[in-house]
């Protein structure tokens, strides 16, 4: 009994910390999937004043935060689309201690940014729909999945 115990407790403290970090990119990717990925675009109901006011009602419920995001990107394009540019990826961003790249193609975005001079309890959006490149971040060098949208070119 005592050997499988040991062998056990082996495991949880060599496995343990491998475990978590596999959890965490794996839910990184599912919420990139759902809050910056919108193929086709979905129309919102006139009461959501805009595409990005009930776009950003749903981040926030999802992301279960009243904090209002400065910025937030949206991509209409399929997934399969914008996960082929992280399968290798020699860039390291520092400053997001991640695996990044840009895309050679160019892709229709929804910019959600918020809107100046409101009150601190209301989010209020202002939307631009543009075609660029993206730089994206990556859950790993080889055979990754995007994790994040850090900005446009």
């Amino acid at each position: 009994m005592a050997p499988a115990v040991a062998w056990l407790l082996f495991l949880q403290l060599v496995l343990g910390p491998t475990l978590v970090v596999d959890i965490k990119v794996q839910i990184a990717i599912k919420n990139f999937r759902i809050l910056h990925i919108d193929y086709p675009r979905v129309s919102y109901p006139k009461g959501f004043q805009g595409y990005c006011n009930g776009l950003m009602a749903y981040v926030r419920g999802r992301k279960q935060s009243w904090y209002c995001p400065q910025i937030h990107y949206v991509v209409h394009a399929p997934w399969r689309e914008i996960k082929r540019f992280c399968k290798y990826s020699d860039s390291f961003c520092e400053n997001y201690n991640e695996y990044c790249t840009l895309t050679e193609d160019s892709f229709p975005v929804t910019i959600c940014s918020l809107a100046p001079r409101q009150p601190p309890t209301s989010c209020y959006y202002n939307d631009t729909l543009t075609n660029q490149r993206l730089y994206l971040l990556c859950s790993g060098k080889h055979d990754a999945e995007p994790i994040g949208i850090i900005g446009l070119y």
